[in-house]
C-alpha cells in the first residue's frame, strides 16, 4: 500500500514535465512524416538518382542507434553551421536538436511504410479512376490515398510508439523531460524510491501507448464502417 501511495505521489511530480515529451514527440512526428512523404515519393519516382539517394538515406538512418543520432545532431550541427554558414547555434534550445534527430530517425521507417502502402494498392484502381474522368490527383486523393492510409496506419502507429520510447533519450543532452525529471527525483532522495519513481514513469508511457493504440483502432473501425455505408 505504501508503494502505491509513493507511485501516485511521483506521478504528480512527473506529469508537469509531460509537455516537453509531447512537444518533442508531436513535432518529430509531423516533421518526420513530411520528410518521410518526400522520401517515399523519391523511392517511387522514375529518377534513378532520387531512388538511390533516398535508399541510401533510409539505410543509413535505420542503421543508426537513436542515442548516436542525437549526439551526432547535437555535436555535429553547430560545427556544420559554423563552418558552412558562419553561424553560431550553440545558444539554441537543446530541445530543437532532439526534435531534428528524432525527425530524421522517424522519417526513414515512415517512408518505407508509405511506400509499401502505396504499392499495395492495385494499379488497376488508378487506371479505373482515370477512365471514369477523374484527374490523376483526384484519383489519388479519392481512391488510392484512403486505402493506402488504412494499410499504413497500424505500422505508422507502431513507429509513433517507438518514437515515443526513443524520445526518452532526450535527457542525455540535458533536456528536462519526464525521464530527466525522474532522475532528479531519485537524486533528491539520495537514490531512494528509484523503483517507485520509474514505475510511475513507466505507467505514463504505458497510458500514452494505450491511447495511441485505441486511437488507431477507432480510426480503423470508423473507416470500415464508412466503407460499408458507401457500399450499401
Amino acid at each position: 500500500m505504501e508503494n502505491i501511495k509513493l507511485i501516485v505521489n511521483f506521478l504528480g511530480q512527473l506529469l508537469p514535465a509531460i509537455n516537453i515529451t509531447l512537444i518533442v514527440s508531436l513535432s518529430s512526428i509531423i516533421l518526420g512524416s513530411l520528410l518521410g512523404l518526400l522520401l517515399a515519393a523519391a523511392r517511387l519516382s522514375q529518377s534513378v538518382i532520387l531512388r538511390v539517394l533516398a535508399g541510401i538515406y533510409v539505410s543509413v538512418i535505420r542503421a543508426t542507434p537513436s542515442i548516436i543520432m542525437i549526439f551526432l545532431v547535437y555535436y555535429g550541427m553547430p560545427l556544420l553551421f559554423n563552418g558552412w554558414f558562419h553561424t553560431n547555434i550553440d545558444g539554441w534550445n537543446r530541445m530543437y536538436f532532439v526534435i531534428i534527430a528524432l525527425t530524421l530517425l522517424f522519417s526513414a521507417p515512415v517512408s518505407e511504410i508509405m511506400r509499401s502502402a502505396y504499392e499495395s494498392i492495385s494499379k488497376g484502381q488508378m487506371e479505373a479512376g482515370l477512365l471514369v474522368g477523374m484527374s490523376p490527383f483526384q484519383t489519388f486523393y479519392r481512391i488510392i490515398l484512403p486505402q493506402a492510409f488504412v494499410v499504413a496506419l497500424p505500422n505508422f502507429a507502431n513507429s509513433v510508439v517507438n518514437l515515443l520510447k526513443e524520445g526518452a533519450l532526450t535527457f542525455t543532452i540535458g533536456v528536462v523531460d519526464m525521464v530527466s525529471k525522474a532522475q532528479m527525483i531519485v537524486a533528491n532522495n539520495s537514490g531512494g524510491y528509484a523503483w517507485q519513481t520509474y514505475c510511475a514513469l513507466a505507467l505514463i508511457y504505458w497510458v500514452i501507448s494505450l491511447a495511441i493504440d485505441k486511437g488507431v483502432s477507432l480510426v480503423e473501425k470508423s473507416y470500415q464502417k464508412k466503407r460499408k455505408t458507401i457500399a450499401v
